[in-house]
């Protein structure tokens, strides 16, 4: 039977919700002649990408001047000044004036190449006024498609950049004057054009255009059908099937708010209608949405940029086969702690009428085939840019299998338009980035501030960690998982390194932090969204959604100080106690949490669960061994205890 009779949001709804809570989803819907035109120019520009991914991409200031200007000039017509304005669905005479700005500022770089690059490091007045166009265009299209703190951000960081003999103690430098600034943000590699814009030109676009196609097959739908074949039967199987079906979804989803909205539209109601109060059932699809971008293989837009800013011949294999295991306890963490909640509570798993057949399930497994084949792709050893292209044909070509999920020379046009369209944030924010990126190059602000952070934590692992996790958290509260990890890895990765922390694991773990920041009070975006839809409330939400997603608070200080858990020097014999002994961890953390396993807990019996699934989390000898007799202690404690609440019911549920 189909799941899709649930009591669901409508998609006028849904799109309400994600234009509420995701800047990116709140544009103009165009009609008539400047409709058209929009229409053309983001199917110009995916065919751009295709094309340059294709037959060699450009030398990098052209690739990404041209990519720029595109998504500079779609921001303008598609993205109000005023989110007031966006029902208006009308382009102001001075959006049209900032868009043909934008496309003369996109030229200029492949029109004047040969004089740029014949005078380079003298600017004209031209260059002069065409680079500060970029800045305040970039400036100005980040703020309406991504939000305000970044660009804030990237402002506050050039003007330090400006006035930096100005500034207190080890802040302070020489300063640059305009014609420095604006020679470094626009006429090299090092600014707007640096890496966080080169990795949005080639990976990012075609993994977002890879995910458009996906969803044209009706793939997203599937994921839904499959976890409720999977989990649904299960003790409170809603929750279970909003976890699974998430951690698919956000195979096809750069965003957190746009996961939560588009698979909560469907699970929320279920777990509602099954017994989950508002905020948990809010809370459960928030921190599973959230943790899709930690998922791999196809893990959040960052980590695309973490291959670049590593550098060291790393592949994006190898961060995401070292994701791997911290992404399963994540998962496991919030799988294990909705089990619980469902025993305490009572909760029973769907029927089988509400549940669809094994026939219809397996009828469309192909439709998984182009991510299997995207991993077996990349295990082979080909380019990430070569990986996404071959998949995207891959899956126009399983399409095709049946007519209900075939694209069609339609589909294949509306999703080069939708891909294109869903990359105009990201290239907004790595181009703010870029400001970023460029000015703690040129005044050296990444080691002062990595020193400062040092001094400030004394020298000591554990302080600097903490300190990173905070300031990864507030720069994510609102601004885009790119420019946070951007951030984050300019200024913080480097004091993290410093005191000798592997390169993969110092920054897989602000980038952990960056995601997270989505389902953390007190601008918990994804959880807000999230409450959107189960009528919870939003602040109570944000609070579950953290206690469920307690994993991704623990387990980066667990990578740091043990890189076994990233398959970083370690045997596959050590892995599997790492593994084995972790999952135990969390088992004693959300029976922890929770207050629930066999029967209700005593209040020192959470605690020991609690003390003793960290020692377990940790991969260390002496802990494993403390933390495994907490582990038998706590089932002793609950078998010889007469005092049970609730029936028994199989963990494996």
């Amino acid at each position: 039977m189909s799941t899709t009779n649930h009591d669901t949001l409508t998609l006028e709804q849904q799109q309400e919700l994600m234009e509420k809570y995701d800047p990116e989803a709140a544009s103009r819907k165009l009609k008539g002649i400047i409709g058209t035109i929009v229409f053309i120019l983001l199917l110009t520009f995916s065919l751009f990408q295709l094309y340059t991914s294709i037959f060699g991409v450009l030398t990098a200031q052209l690739q990404r001047s041209i990519h720029l200007g595109f998504a500079l000039a779609l921001i303008f017509l598609l993205f109000p000044a005023r989110k007031k304005n966006l029902s208006k669905n009308k382009v102001t005479w001075f959006d049209i004036l900032l868009a043909l700005l934008a496309v003369v500022v996109g030229a200029y770089w492949p029109v004047m190449i040969d004089e740029l690059v014949n005078r380079v490091g003298r600017l004209t007045p031209v260059d002069f006024s065409i680079g500060l166009a970029a800045i305040v265009l970039v400036l100005e299209a980040t703020r309406r498609t991504v939000g305000l703190p970044i660009m804030v951000i990237a402002a506050l960081f050039m003007a330090y950049a400006v006035y930096g003999p100005y500034m207190p103690g080890f802040l302070a430098h020489r300063g640059l004057d305009f014609d420095s600034l604006i020679q470094t943000m626009f006429f090299t590699t090092e600014g707007i054009l640096g890496t966080p814009l080169g990795v949005s030109s080639t990976f990012i676009f075609l993994f977002l255009l890879f995910g458009s196609f996906l969803e044209k097959t009706g793939v997203g739908q599937y994921f839904n059908d499959l976890a409720v074949f999977i989990a649904g039967k299960r003790i409170g199987g809603p929750a279970k099937v909003a976890i699974f079906s998430s951690a698919l979804q956000g195979t096809i989803s750069g965003s957190s708010v746009a996961n939560v909205v588009q698979s909560g539209a469907f699970t929320i109601p279920m777990m509602k209608k099954l017994g989950y109060g508002k905020e948990f059932s809010g809370a459960v699809e928030a921190s599973a949405s959230t943790g899709g971008q930690l998922m791999p293989p196809i893990m959040g837009a960052a980590a695309f940029l973490m291959v670049e800013f590593i550098g060291g011949g790393i592949t994006y294999w190898d961060i995401a086969k070292a994701a791997t295991i911290p992404a399963v306890l994540y998962f496991t963490g919030i799988w294990i702690m909705t089990h619980f909640e469902a025993k305490r509570v009572g909760l029973r798993g769907l029927t089988d009428d509400e549940i669809p057949g094994r026939r219809e399930i397996f009828s469309k497994l192909y439709l998984l085939f182009p991510i299997v084949a995207i991993m077996v792709l990349m295990l082979t050893g080909m380019s990430v840019m070569r990986s996404a292209i071959w998949s995207i044909l891959i899956t126009v070509v399983v399409s095709a299998i049946r007519k209900e999920t075939r694209i069609g020379f339609k589909g294949i046009i509306a999703a080069l338009v939708d891909g294109a369209r869903s990359a105009l944030g990201v290239v907004a924010a790595t181009a703010s980035a870029g400001i970023i990126v460029g000015v703690v190059t040129k005044t050296g602000l990444g080691l002062k501030l990595a020193n400062g952070l040092l001094d400030l934590a004394g020298g000591a692992l554990i302080p600097t960690l903490f300190f990173t996790m905070i300031a990864s958290l507030i720069l994510g509260m609102g601004s885009p998982t790119t420019a946070n990890y951007v951030i984050t890895s300019t200024i913080a990765a480097p004091a993290i390194i410093l005191l000798g922390v592997p390169d993969l694991s110092a920054h897989l773990f602000v980038f952990y932090f960056g995601i997270i920041a989505d389902i953390t009070p007190p601008v918990a975006l994804a959880a807000f969204a999230a409450a959107g839809v189960s009528g919870g409330e939003p602040l109570k939400t944000g609070v579950m959604s953290s206690k469920l997603a307690i994993a991704a608070f623990i387990i980066p200080y667990i990578f740091v100080l043990s890189p076994q858990m990233l398959m970083i020097d370690t045997t596959w014999y050590e892995l599997i106690w790492v593994v084995l002994t972790a999952l135990s961890g969390m088992i004693l953390i959300g029976a922890g949490i929770i207050g629930h396993w066999l029967r209700n807990l005593f209040w020192y019996e959470r605690v020991i669960a609690m003390i003793g699934g960290l020692l377990l989390i940790y991969p260390e000898k002496i802990s494993d061994i403390i933390g495994l007799g907490s582990f038998i202690l706590i089932i002793a404690l609950q078998l010889l205890s007469k005092r049970k609440n609730t029936p028994k019911a199989s963990i494996a549920s």
